[in-house]
């Protein structure tokens, strides 16, 4: 279990290192990245960090914690410009269904 952990972290400071260089990508999505490209290039087995990966994954409602904190810290400021989120949210869900639905069109012909 420590060997896909420290693989997945690994490519997590990875990520950060790479942002901190100045590309204007979060560190945690290069990292993902990173380990997206090692797994499709065999570089990373599977095997390796798939018990690790599937317990992230069923534990992850505990990692909203501390976003869901940070809404109730700032509830006064989402009340002042709720018109505004509320567009912005309906547009980007709108614009992310859109775009997946036209991706899986093109990958499934």
């Amino acid at each position: 279990m420590y060997k896909g952990l420290a693989i997945i972290f690994g490519f997590l400071f990875l990520g950060e290192i790479v942002e901190n260089l100045g590309v204007p990508v979060p560190g945690s999505v290069l990292g993902m990245l990173f380990l997206t490209f090692a797994l499709i290039t065999g570089i990373v087995k599977v095997k390796d960090v798939e018990k690790e990966g599937e317990f992230l994954v069923r534990n992850m409602s505990v990692m909203f914690i501390p976003p869901g904190v940070g809404i109730i810290l700032y509830l006064n400021l989402l009340r002042q410009n709720l018109i505004p989120i509320t567009v912005a949210l309906v547009l980007s869900f709108l614009i992310t269904l859109f775009i997946t639905g036209k991706t899986v069109e093109v990958l499934r012909k």
